[in-house]
């Protein structure tokens, strides 16, 4: 949730993602970054998953558990499944864009060769007004 909200100082849709080892260390940690960044790939998961991996040393991070803010979208949902991320934990669905569970069961589909376990609702309520407090903000703004 501070790293989300961080990302929203930042002018960021305000979510935080973290992945945390077997042994419940925090490998790494991240908040959106797309309009800093100029970068259509700068989700949290995205950038939490290329920095675990890079302090891992390798590309498979199994043993670890995602905890992300807003349920992964179908492009984070892929890098999740490519990088075998152990666990997903996340908050707030995302019925706009949401691909574990809201409009796609990517992480779920038998078809693919990785399947990891998924909680969602965690903080939910909390996530939710967060965002919902950030677009507020935002269309007021633009008023």
């Amino acid at each position: 949730m501070e790293l989300a909200s961080g990302a929203a100082l930042k002018g960021e849709i305000p979510i935080g993602a973290v992945i945390v080892n077997a042994d419940g260390e925090v490998v790494a940690e991240a908040g959106n970054l797309k309009e800093t960044n100029g970068d259509p790939l700068g989700h949290a998961e995205i950038l939490v998953i290329r920095e675990a991996a890079r302090r891992l040393g390798r590309w498979r991070l199994s043993g670890c558990t995602l905890y992300v803010t807003l349920e992964p979208c179908t492009m984070c949902a892929g890098a999740i499944i490519h990088s075998r991320v152990d666990r997903v934990v996340y908050a707030a669905k995302d019925p706009k864009a949401g691909a574990v569970h809201s409009l796609y069961t990517i992480l779920s589909d038998s078809r693919l060769n990785h399947a990891p376990e998924v909680v969602g609702g965690v903080l939910e309520e909390e996530a939710g007004e967060q965002l919902r407090a950030f677009f507020r903000a935002l269309r007021q703004k633009i008023k």
